[in-house]
Formats: structure tokens, C-alpha cells, sequence
């Protein structure tokens, strides 16, 4: 398996896993949230959050736009999306603030345009939503920029998968493929981690990580242990707060574990070699029969 560097960690090959937390939509529309959330995974530990960024026109409909929708900004579904996106202001502020807190932060763009602005921050990759995996035209233009990729493969087929594969390996991209179940959230049931060694035995020469929509962290610690060396999660303040991916995050604490846990794992994990330890000698001529 080839590594692939995201603002200069390594990822795969033996490296520390590489923790994402989720911002997403789970700052409703505020930048104080952003911060917190940012400020959320710096404290646990993350390698970096990651945002998502629409161009509201181009990816919706008018008609969809119009259709009635009670939410926290007004009556309709254009209100909610217009107002959980941050402007080029915004995102001066979010680039600022995560530079000052020394963590990396990217996005999923839904669209050429999201991708052209994103670009300009010189992200350290790009990410492929699975909402996204099949838009040619986007993972083209993503690519266009020649920067690392990750993809999530929730609710796609092989075939969709190894197309997408193709694009990236025809520019020549470094690319991750998270293992991913498109529930919120997911039952336990529905992970079916053993797909982690379908992608590694398929893509033998790229890293293979997990994006999680479970309750709990005891599913990521088990995708861990099974190699994926991403692990990408929705993160949020409190699960009851307002907004349709809450539920499928995990708050503050549980975050902190899920990062210790991992950390534990691979500090235990070893390199496979049985050895006879200096400080299990005194104990085996203690303990061994004569």
C-alpha cells in the first residue's frame, strides 16, 4: 500500500491513523460554532476538520429551493441552505482560526464552483462527499487541481467505485477510499466493516480508512484494528441540538475516548515479531520450572 501525504502527514504505510472530525453542517450556520467545533478536535487530538461547501443555485433546483421546510432560518428549504453556508468571509475566518490552532481543515465541494473556491485556500485535498462519487464531471474538475483526494463510498456499488478509482488514477492523484454506510445514523448492523478488506484487497495501492455514522466510537476502534488508516467522524456540541447530521456525531467526550482508544491500539498493535522482552527475563527464570 502507497502512502499519501495531506499537508504533510503521511497517511497509510504504517502511520498513525488520520482523524477527521466532521464539521459538516453542524455549525448551523455560525461561525462561534465553527470555532467550537474546531477548538472540539483540536483539544481530542484530531489531524483536522473538514467542512462542506455548496454553491446553493448550482446544486439545487429552484423548485427544490421553494419547497416548504420549517427550519431555524425561515420557511422553505432555499432559507435552510442558504443559511448553513458560509461566505468567502466565513471561510477567511475558519482559515485563520484553524491556522492559529494549528489543525488542518478541508472540505467536500458539491460542485465546480464550491471546488474553485475551496482551491483558494490551498487545501491540503480535496473530498469526495458519496453523494458525489458518481458526478464525473466534479471528481474531473477535482482532480484538475492536482491535490490529494479522499473519497467516501457510502451507498455505491463496486463498479461506481472503481470508476471513480480510474479518474483519479488516470491524473495521477494521491488518493484515500473510506469504507462508508450512507445511514444517520448507522444501526450496527448495516457497517459491514469487512468491506474495509474488500477496498484493500481491490485497491491494493491506496490507503483504505472508514467514515462512520454509528452511535458509539466501538465500531471505528474495530476499523481501526482492521487497517483503515483514516477514521473520519461527525463531530458536534451536543447530539440535540437542531440539524439532521447531530445524531449521527459524536459530542465532545466521546470524540476525546474514540482518539484515545485509537492511539492505545496502535501504541499496543506492535510489528508482529515475537520477541522474548528484557523485562520479561527476570520474570521467566522467576516463573519457569527447572
Amino acid at each position: 500500500m502507497k502512502s499519501v501525504k495531506i499537508g504533510g502527514k503521511e497517511v497509510g504505510n504504517g502511520a498513525p491513523c488520520f482523524i477527521i472530525g466532521e464539521v459538516g453542517i453542524n455549525h448551523n450556520g455560525s461561525l462561534e460554532t465553527a470555532k467550537k467545533l474546531i477548538d472540539m478536535a483540536v483539544s481530542a487530538g484530531a489531524d483536522a476538520v473538514k467542512f462542506q461547501k455548496r454553491t446553493i443555485d448550482i446544486v439545487y433546483t429552484q423548485e427544490e429551493l421553494a419547497m416548504p421546510r420549517e427550519n431555524p432560518f425561515g420557511t422553505t428549504n432555499g432559507d435552510l441552505k442558504y443559511g448553513l453556508e458560509f461566505d468567502l468571509a466565513g471561510y477567511k475566518e475558519i482559515d485563520a482560526y484553524c491556522k492559529e490552532k494549528g489543525i488542518l481543515w478541508f472540505a467536500s465541494p458539491w460542485d465546480e464552483a464550491s471546488v474553485d473556491f475551496l482551491d483558494e485556500f490551498d487545501p491540503p485535498c480535496h473530498k469526495i462527499a458519496s453523494a458525489s462519487l458518481t458526478d464525473i464531471g466534479l471528481l474531473n474538475h477535482v482532480a484538475s487541481k492536482n491535490r490529494p483526494v479522499i473519497i467516501s463510498t457510502g451507498m455505491s456499488t463496486v463498479e461506481e467505485i472503481d470508476r471513480a478509482v480510474a479518474i483519479f488514477f488516470e491524473h495521477q492523484i494521491p488518493l484515500v477510499i473510506l469504507h462508508a454506510v450512507s445511514t444517520y445514523p448507522s444501526e450496527n448492523e448495516e457497517a459491514n466493516l469487512a468491506v474495509i478488506n474488500t477496498l484493500k484487497k481491490r485497491y491494493p495501492n491506496y490507503p483504505i480508512g472508514y467514515s462512520g455514522h454509528e452511535r458509539g466510537i466501538s465500531l471505528s476502534l474495530c476499523a481501526v484494528a482492521m487497517g483503515a488508516c483514516v477514521v473520519e467522524r461527525h463531530i458536534t456540541l451536543d447530539r440535540t441540538m437542531w440539524g439532521s447530521d447531530q445524531a449521527a456525531s459524536l459530542e465532545p467526550k466521546g470524540f476525546e475516548l474514540m482518539i484515545r482508544d485509537i492511539r492505545v491500539f496502535e501504541e499496543g498493535f506492535g510489528n508482529g515479531e515475537k520477541v522474548v522482552l528484557d523485562r520479561e527475563v527476570p520474570i521467566k527464570k522467576k516463573l519457569r520450572r527447572k
